[in-house]
């Protein structure tokens, strides 16, 4: 299509994900209340009947707002979110529809094999951390003076769960990176194995990094999964390559490295009869001295 076509279709495409993600916004909006009680059940809370100056600093939690304007930016955060993930899969499809008329018929099947796997590993890793974030927090918390007390704002809150499902959903995602990137040949399993020590160290430096929380909980947590999902991966892509050299016994070779070519003769076959060419004018005449006039350095014009 031309380029104008392109855009327009891109435009239909995006006006539909954006109608989604409204309508599935506007439908969180009637659970805004559930959510917010989701989002902040991982947090310890002091009892209402508690007084701030009892000695509970580092054992709960006050949730309060800061500003006149945090519980509403903070509804619409939630909203939003819910109504994103609620719409994944109409944006998701949109996305693909727009870019499925440009794929080859196997790399609609390496996508099709890469959503299918996606959605449940960010799955996976979103719950990972909803479930260590109740133990991070109370890490946290537990350093607080006894003569202090928590107020901890539902902002900062969000911000806080947001980034952890973010980070272990994206890390979750890495060993299927490594997959795709063999499957298209880029990458071996054997090259992919000979970085173990590397990915394992590296892995711990980004739990360190990465993960809101300061404690190691969180680190080893986000660590360990990946961890068992690269050797996986590793797995995974050894099978394959070693499906591929049955396959193709020249798939382990370089592009610029020369196959081995089998020298073995085979039978000629009977030869095809060639009729033989007309005669030259002076040929056919017998025109011997005007052939001589027309030859140069013994050889005929016409040859």
């Amino acid at each position: 299509m031309p380029l104008a076509d392109h855009l327009r279709e891109l435009r239909n495409r995006l006006a539909k994900a954006m109608l989604a993600l409204v309508i599935a916004s506007v439908v969180a909006v009637f659970y805004s209340q559930q959510l917010m009680d989701f989002l902040s059940s991982p947090v310890p809370k002091c009892p209402p009947d508690s007084p701030l100056a009892d000695n509970t600093g580092g054992r709960c939690v006050v949730l309060a707002y800061q500003t006149m304007l945090s519980p509403f930016t903070s509804t619409v955060k939630v909203v939003m979110l819910a109504g994103l993930i609620a719409s994944s899969p109409v944006w998701l499809y949109q996305l693909w529809a727009f870019i499925a008329p440009g794929l080859h018929k196997s790399e609609k099947k390496y996508t099709y094999w890469f959503a299918a796997v996606a959605v449940p590993l960010f799955a996976a890793g979103a719950y990972t951390a909803y479930l260590i974030m109740p133990v991070s927090i109370r890490v946290l918390i537990s350093i607080t003076p006894e003569v202090a007390s928590n107020f901890l704002s539902l902002d900062d809150l969000l911000d806080f769960t947001t980034r952890m499902v973010l980070v272990f959903g994206v890390a979750f995602e890495l060993p299927l990176l490594l997959i795709m990137l063999n499957l298209t040949g880029v990458v071996t399993g054997k090259r992919m194995a000979g970085w173990w020590r590397a990915m394992v160290m590296g892995t711990f430096v980004f739990g360190a990094v990465a993960t809101p929380s300061t404690d190691p909980l969180g680190m080893i947590a986000l660590a360990g999964p990946i961890i068992v999902l690269y050797f996986i991966a590793v797995g995974f892509s050894m099978l394959n390559d070693r499906r591929r050299a049955r396959n193709n016994p020249d798939a382990a070779l370089a592009d610029d490295e020369a196959s081995v070519l089998d020298h073995t003769p085979e039978p000629v076959g009977a030869l095809d009869p060639v009729p033989a060419a007309h005669a030259l004018p002076e040929q056919a005449t017998g025109d011997t001295d005007g052939a001589r006039a027309h030859r140069t350095g013994g050889y005929d014009d016409i040859t």
